[in-house]
């Protein structure tokens, strides 16, 4: 298992119950498959941003060694 650092920000990290998590997920895992794991599928299809180490990747990048995600949901202003 590797373990996974989350950082969840603004209404997600809410959604999770606070900012801070770690999870242990398999090698190989990849960042969509969390997400949903998570139960937070719905945030990608609105924009959610994903970065893993501080470096903004895609869902499909698959975790192989213990890392930090920052799960970004989108930004609104007006």
């Amino acid at each position: 298992m590797v373990e996974v650092r989350l950082l969840a920000f603004g209404p997600v990290g809410e959604r999770l119950g606070g900012r801070h998590h770690v999870r242990e997920v398999a090698p190989g895992t990849s960042l969509h498959r969390l997400v949903v794991d998570l139960g937070l599928e719905d945030w990608l299809s609105m924009g959610m941003a994903l970065a893993v180490d501080g470096t903004h990747v895609d869902a499909a990048t698959e975790i192989h060694a213990p890392v930090e995600v920052a799960l970004l949901p989108p930004v609104s202003g007006g």
